[in-house]
């Protein structure tokens, strides 16, 4: 085949010249049928000339080219519609329409200066005033022309042509048919699922839009898949429901979410928003149609522990907006039940022993988190939940309650309830810490995991303060009585409630007491090598002197007529500590003293450990160990304050862990409550320590127990000193945020208050008002006039 060459005679290089044989070509290239690299390059220099020397042949091009597409496409069309079954339509279809797209990508090549030429624009050679050129010149120039040309216009054409001449007309035949395939293959049939791709594959590479190249297919394929997805589990998930119950109906949800959505990575067009619209589809006619049907299951599940079926649950409602909330509430409920009835069941155990009350908060805190884990994979929404709802049964007041005195304005005293969960902890503490049964039996590293887990349960309780208040009062007695199992076990829990959040002051008030036993310890070693000659009590004497700001409990210190012996010893120690301390005053503490006597009587000697109360009681007998003595008189002998002497006599006369008591009286007295002044009181002189039933002659026997520190008025006191610190931190910290803020809203400022003191304990809304009423009586705040509810710092 010769092709044309420039001529000098411009009427020789028309359309009508060059376009039979450009035709051919193009039809080649539609048919997909061998076109040579010499044709190829003719076909590139014919458009080139047509467009640059005919002003009429650029259109021509177009409507010619245009023409002999639509032939092609009518072809097309014609072949797909001759089948009428759907697979078979689908197949022929795709057949037709990939090679129809394959063509999409070269037939334009050569049209690149097309249009430019249509626009009117300058050829993109530059015209040439000569006459002839070279072939070498002709094949340099195809080449250049090969590298740059690309008709867009072209390829927008062969698109829009099948889109209009074929597509438009039968794309409802394809999408009913992709769909009943699809269809089929929910139902368990199989096919070729490239049928489904290559039609999808149509809607997506047909869209001539720049803007938006899905907008066919997301109008017409994915809007038709998740019709079809809507309609399929419309009619079939209620059926399965109806047919297969709850439960299974729950793996039937979860299974076919799962395959949907493989399903729609393989059929729909990959991008985000897709697989989106079909997964919402899937929950919405799935799971939440279903919501309360489902979530009706929910409570029972979690009170038989069926954490299989929970996970799957909460699979399937996490994807539903705010289908988590009601299985959080339901969490909540059981936790708050369960908790509080394994409570009331053993309440008769857990209120008289702290080890059996702790652990049995343990073991539900254990069980409930044993259950989130289990069933909801430790989310962190229910481990809040869990969390919360722990923390209503920690502060329960129904199976046992601390009463802390409220003191108010023209009302009197009146009692707030509070739980005792902080005091038992305490006290399970100072069974761990303290030389006991318990402590014995354990090794240091369990005691150290027992105490770790107290902390734990501490992080719920509200009121931390009350257990500050009495782990204080379990160390001072531990350290006076030199009864601790570990001193360095004591020393670490210091640091680990420091860890865990516990108030700075109240920290370091516990490990300055540590510090003044070490510089007693100093003390009394040296008090003793000075007076070790002198004939005194020193050698049997073990003082301690303390820092009342670290270690007083109250203000009360009561009174007792002490032994002689020990009234000519004080003044020797007080001269003493005024010689290495001046300006200095001492303060004896009786009732946190204690000591070892001898008692004799006809059955034998023993070596009772007394506080100094009993002591005094006791030295009442010295001189006259078989007189009885009355009640009154014992009271003038030892100047005990009523309510202590009866709590002294009663240790004595009914010591719990005695078979023979160390003192008889008559009238018997079932409390302290029946002595009156006429009571008599004498010293068993059949006295002795049981053991294997044998009265032994010899023993030694600790009849200090809880007494040396709990008096009557310093009960009340620490009571009413937990409440007056709760409203002096109240009225410090609304102080502090006032000072920051120096404006701020009511609601903010109780915001504010409770995240700073919830360290220490929760305060009460009354107690926020009654401390803001008292702030701003003083002067240290004021409301705004304009608005009520806004309070102004006052410097």
């Amino acid at each position: 085949m010769t092709t044309a060459v420039l001529l000098k005679d411009k009427t020789l290089l028309s359309f009508d010249d060059h376009w039979p044989i450009m035709q051919p070509i193009i039809l080649k290239l539609l048919h997909q049928e061998a076109v040579s690299r010499s044709e190829w390059q003719d076909l590139f220099w014919l458009v080139h000339i047509v467009c640059l020397w005919d002003d009429k042949g650029a259109p021509k091009v177009y409507s010619n080219l245009q023409e002999n597409i639509l032939d092609f496409i009518r072809q097309a069309q014609s072949n797909v519609l001759a089948h009428q079954e759907d697979q078979a339509l689908l197949k022929a279809y795709i057949i037709e329409w990939r090679k129809f797209f394959t063509q999409c990508n070269y037939l334009p090549m050569p049209f690149g200066q097309l249009e430019g030429a249509l626009a009117g624009k300058s050829a993109s050679v530059q015209k040439k005033s000569k006459t002839e050129e070279s072939a070498v010149r002709k094949e340099n120039l195809t080449a250049k022309m090969e590298n740059s040309g690309f008709s867009k216009l072209v390829h927008y054409l062969m698109l829009d042509s099948w889109n209009q001449s074929i597509f438009s007309n039968i794309k409802q035949r394809l999408q009913n048919s992709a769909m009943k395939l699809v269809h089929a293959e929910r139902n368990g049939e199989a096919f070729d699922s490239q049928l489904v791709i290559g039609v999808r594959e149509s809607y997506v590479n047909l869209c001539s839009n720049t803007d938006d190249k899905l907008q066919i297919y997301r109008e017409n394929f994915e809007k038709a898949y998740i019709d079809a997805t809507e309609a399929f589990y419309r009619e079939k998930a209620p059926e399965y429901l109806e047919a297969n119950g709850v439960q299974n109906y729950m793996r039937y949800a979860d299974q076919k979410l799962k395959e949907e959505e493989q399903r729609g990575l393989k059929y729909l067009e990959s991008y985000f928003g897709s697989i989106q619209a079909l997964n919402e589809c899937c929950v919405e006619y799935l799971v939440t149609v279903f919501k309360e049907v489902i979530l009706a299951e929910c409570p029972g599940m979690i009170k038989n522990n069926e954490t299989e079926k929970l996970q799957l649950m909460f699979k399937l409602m996490d994807r539903v907006p705010d289908g988590i909330s009601p299985m959080l509430k339901d969490l909540e409920n059981h936790i708050i039940n369960q908790g509080l009835a394994d409570m009331f069941s053993s309440a008769d155990i857990i209120t008289q022993d702290s080890e059996k009350y702790v652990e049995q908060l343990l073991e539900l805190f254990r069980r409930f988190s044993k259950l989130v884990k289990e069933a909801f994979s430790d989310d962190p929404r229910f481990l809040t939940s869990r969390d919360k709802a722990f923390k209503q049964v920690v502060n329960d007041t129904s199976v046992f309650r601390l009463e802390l005195p409220a003191k108010q304005k023209g009302v009197g005293n009146k009692t707030q309830p509070e739980s005792r969960c902080p005091e038992l902890l305490a006290n399970y503490c100072d069974m761990l810490l303290r030389k006991t049964p318990l402590s014995k039996k354990l090794t240091s590293d369990e005691i150290e995991t027992k105490l770790k887990d107290v902390l734990l349960v501490l992080k719920y309780v509200q009121n931390k303060d009350v257990f500050m208040r009495y782990h204080k009062a379990h160390l001072t007695r531990r350290l006076i009585l030199d009864s601790s199992a570990d001193s360095e076990k004591e020393e670490n829990m210091v640091e680990w409630l420091r860890d865990v959040g516990m108030p700075a002051d109240y920290v370091n008030k516990l490990a300055r007491m540590f510090q003044d036993i070490k510089v007693s310890e100093d003390l009394n070693q040296h008090f003793k090598d000075t007076h070790r000659n002198k004939g005194s009590l020193a050698d049997s004497i073990n003082i301690k002197i303390l820092n009342a700001g670290a270690w007083a409990r109250g203000s009360e210190r009561v009174q007792v007529s002490l032994p002689l012996e020990l009234e000519d010893f004080i003044p020797e120690v007080e001269e003493f500590y005024r010689q290495k301390h001046n300006g200095r005053k001492l303060q004896w503490y009786h009732h946190m003293s204690n000591g070892t006597i001898t008692f004799s009587n006809m059955a034998g000697k023993f070596d009772l450990d007394v506080t100094t109360f009993q002591m005094a009681v006791l030295f009442a007998w010295n001189q006259r160990p078989f007189d009885r003595i009355s009640f009154e008189n014992l009271r003038l002998a030892t100047e005990l304050p009523d309510a202590e002497l009866r709590r002294t006599l009663w240790s004595l006369v009914a010591f719990p862990k005695l078979k023979r008591q160390v003192l008889l009286c008559t009238p018997e007295a079932k409390s302290p409550k029946d002595f009156d002044d006429s009571t008599q009181f004498w010293v068993n002189q059949d006295f002795s320590l049981i053991k294997n039933n044998k009265a032994q002659k010899r023993g030694k026997l600790n009849l200090v127990g809880r007494l040396q520190l709990s008096t009557e008025k310093s009960k009340e006191e620490d009571n009413e000193s937990i409440v007056q610190l709760r409203i002096l931190r109240t009225q410090e910290a609304i102080v502090k945020i006032m000072k920051m803020r120096k404006r701020i809203t009511n609601a903010q400022l109780q915001t504010e208050l409770v995240e700073i003191l919830k360290n220490m304990f929760l305060p009460s809304k009354k107690m926020i008002k009654e401390q803001i009423e008292w702030l701003i009586e003083h002067k240290y705040m004021k409301r705004d006039k304009e608005n009520i509810n806004v309070f102004i710092y006052m410097a």
